[in-house]
């Protein structure tokens, strides 16, 4: 699941694959950037911004009529994206090719981005267009637990589940953590934000599971690497829950599916 420590890894995959080198090809399958040729600039550096990738790069001669030479490759991975990186020559192995979206070459790596989504080519002094709205990033260095609060609370009556994946409150939590950090706190998913307990308790355990997966693929809340074990609630409908052994329940919240313990997360007053 693509959510703020997946995005983290991947950014420091496309770190180790491109930091610091000069690409010697590139090649866009989107309409927007079809004709765009990075051969001969630099990698300067691969950072995440939330769900955000932004690789930073270095054109060889200022580019536009502003004499622009920092630009920045933006992408978004949303629920199916991904970047792989490839030894040259090496079988691009990891989806169909049908779903290549972008191709960046070095000397000793290919990265391949499938399914990407928002690809943009922006100036770096520019990136504030697009991820200037977002709250404060749980695994970045801005992270600011009392600034997640304030914005949190600032709108009462949104429950708590669409709160938490509102990424202009805070900046990386998805469906997964969602789900599992509201299990964790006993709240349910449709309880108001204003009568949510202890809001910065909730933002700082959501810090806490993030930051404990960076490194590794395998998202796991509960501590437990294997399979079918990772989760509390997440992907468990109709399971019993780990605790009370009430059967876990899965419905639409806003936009998005919830899972949840009736039991453990009772209702909130109507």
């Amino acid at each position: 699941m693509p959510e703020g420590d997946t995005v983290w890894n991947t950014a420091r995959v496309l770190e180790r694959a491109l930091g610091g080198a000069r690409l010697t090809g590139s090649d866009f399958r989107v309409p927007r950037l079809a004709a765009t040729d990075l051969t001969g600039w630099t990698v300067r550096e691969s950072a995440s911004r939330g769900k955000h990738l932004l690789l930073r790069l270095t054109a060889p001669a200022p580019v536009g009529p502003g004499g622009v030479t920092d630009w920045t490759l933006h992408s978004h991975l949303r629920m199916d994206g991904a970047w792989r990186a490839y030894a040259p020559g090496e079988r691009w192995a990891a989806r169909p090719a049908h779903l290549i979206r972008a191709v960046l070459r070095t000397a000793g790596a290919v990265a391949v981005g499938y399914h990407l989504h928002e690809l943009a080519l922006v100036p770096t002094a520019e990136e504030d267009t697009l991820v200037g709205h977002l709250g404060p990033d749980l695994l970045g260095a801005d992270w600011d637990p009392a600034e997640a609060v304030r914005r949190l609370a600032a709108h009462p009556e949104t429950p708590i589940g669409e709160a938490l994946l509102d990424q202009r409150n805070l900046a990386g939590v998805g469906n997964l953590y969602k789900c599992e950090v509201l299990f964790l706190r006993g709240i349910s998913p449709w309880t108001p934000v204003g009568a949510a307990p202890d809001l910065a308790g909730t933002v700082a355990l959501a810090q806490r599971l993030l930051a404990a997966n960076r490194g590794r693929w395998t998202q796991s809340t509960t501590g437990s690497l294997h399979r079918g074990r990772t989760s509390y609630v997440y992907g468990r409908r109709a399971q019993p829950c780990r605790r009370c052994g009430t059967a876990i329940r899965k419905e639409e919240l806003g936009e998005r599916v919830t899972f949840w313990c009736p039991a453990c997360q009772p209702a909130p007053p109507s």
